[in-house]
Order: C-alpha cells, then structure tokens, then sequence
C-alpha cells in the first residue's frame, strides 16, 4: 500500500521550478488574513499560499543567525486546551503563525468573519505541498518526533516520493531532558531550512518554547502533531469526502476508538461554543 499525497498538476511543478530565491524571499512579506477565532490569532489561507510562505520564510532566512519562523497549527481540541489552560495558550501564542487545522473553524470563520477564499490547512496535506516545492528550489528537510519505526518510514516514504528532496536528518521524539541539547546542536549543524516536529501537543510547543532561540540554524520549525504516523501509514487518512465534510476526526475514532473517542466527546461541543462566542 502506498502512502497518500495531494494531487499536483504538471503546470504547478513547472511554475516551482522557475522561482528564484528572491521572488520567494518577497513572498514571505505577502499579506495574510489575520482574524481571532476561538481566542487564538489565526492566520487564514489556503494550501498553495502556506507552503510557498513556509519556503519563502525559509530560505529569506539562509545566513541569519536569528531565531526561526515558527508555525504551529490549531483544530478544536486545542482550542479547547487552550481555553482551558493558559499556560497552554501562551505557549501557542509564541508562534509566528497559527494555521487552521480544522473545518469547523474554516466554516465558522467564513460565516463570523465573511473569509471567502481560504481553507483548511492541514499538517498532512502541508507536508506535501511544501515538499513539493522544496525539491524543486533546494530546500532541506528535518523530521523530528514520533517513534523510531514511523520516524524512518516516514523519511522513506517522503524520499520515495520527491527523490530530490534533501532530508539532512532524522530523529524519533523518545528521549530525555538531558539528550535535548545535544538533539537542538545536531539539528543546528545539519541546517535544515524546515524543522518538522511531530510529537503531539502541548509537548511539541513546549519543545519549540525551550528551543527556538537556540536553532539559530533552521530556517522555519513547523509543529506538526501526529503527521509522520500518517507518512508512515501506521494512520491512515480518511477518504477525501470525509475530510471536505469535517468528519476526519470521526473517522479517526473508529480507528482509535479507545484512545480518540473520549477525547472528541469532551472536546467537539465545547469547541464549537468557544468558537461561536467569539
């Protein structure tokens, strides 16, 4: 069985290939919808507009010594945890830029804040669409998080996918307070230009809080929850219909019924209210 990716047409891969370091470094000033949902700043767009500003910033960011654009992600249970924890919240509020990983808030958004022309920008989906990109101008890749098994599969996979693409490195997310410095300077000498970090939430910000100012060598660290199970196919996705209508979360919990149902029974209505009162 062969992992799932978006589909990319002919003319996108030849319009990547014909942009320059420059024309993407002014992409990375370009415009963006900033609108408070759930009492988090997010920033609405669509798919195409994210990876081309992930890799703006990015490569914008070759031979600065300053901290890394940090993008993070938000659906309705962090929303929820963060409206339940500000401790949660702040570590949230460090980021650069905060994507909408959930259609709900895609729906409510259009409807609250009148945003016609933006999406759901889901870290699965991102992933190849910034890959896409990233191997056609020359930009690195560094997985970090998950377990070793999903961590290599997934590297495999993303090579077996876009062959030009350089992963420099590679680590799984198990390990100690005390093999976090040395992870932070291996990263730093590899250079990736984007940090993926799957280790789930709130450890993945807690992670990027403790770290940032110190990958003075990456160009964007991007959190990324449980994107390399999906890589790996240890998750599968659901079917698109389902994706388009919002019911990725259910279809996850008849995978994972155990693990997924509570958390969705005590997150989903309190979400939409958190979001509705805004």
């Amino acid at each position: 069985m062969s992992p799932q990716r978006p589909r990319h047409t002919q003319s996108d891969q030849k319009n990547h290939g014909q942009w320059d370091a420059r024309q993407l470094a002014q992409l990375a000033q370009s415009y963006h919808v900033i609108e408070v949902l759930g009492g988090l700043p997010i920033t609405w767009t669509d798919r195409k507009t994210a990876a081309e500003t992930l890799i703006a910033q990015a490569l914008a960011k070759r031979g600065s010594t300053e901290a890394p654009y940090y993008s993070t992600s938000a659906n309705g249970q962090v929303i929820v945890m963060c409206n339940e924890d500000d401790a949660v919240r702040q570590e949230f509020l460090q980021a650069d830029q905060i994507l909408a990983d959930g259609m709900p808030m895609v729906w409510i958004a259009r409807i609250k804040h009148g945003l016609q022309n933006i999406e759901r920008v889901a870290t699965t989906d991102l992933y190849h669409d910034v890959a896409l990109v990233a191997q056609d101008v020359g930009a690195s890749f560094y997985l970090l998080g998950a377990d070793e098994k999903s961590n290599a599969a997934a590297v495999s996979n993303t090579q077996r996918f876009y062959p030009d693409l350089q992963v420099v490195g590679r680590r799984n997310g198990y390990f100690g307070a005390n093999e976090e410095d040395a992870i932070v300077s291996e990263i730093n000498d590899l250079a990736p230009d984007i940090l993926w970090i799957g280790m789930g939430v709130p450890r993945e910000q807690q992670f990027v809080s403790r770290n940032l100012e110190k990958l003075t060598n990456v160009g964007v660290v991007k959190t990324s929850g449980g994107l390399f199970d999906f890589l790996s196919l240890k998750n599968p996705r659901a079917p698109e219909w389902m994706q388009n209508l919002g019911l990725e979360w259910l279809y996850r919990t008849m995978q994972e019924p155990r693990r997924l149902g509570p958390r969705y029974l005590q997150t989903n209505h309190k979400a939409f209210f958190i979001m509705l009162r805004d």
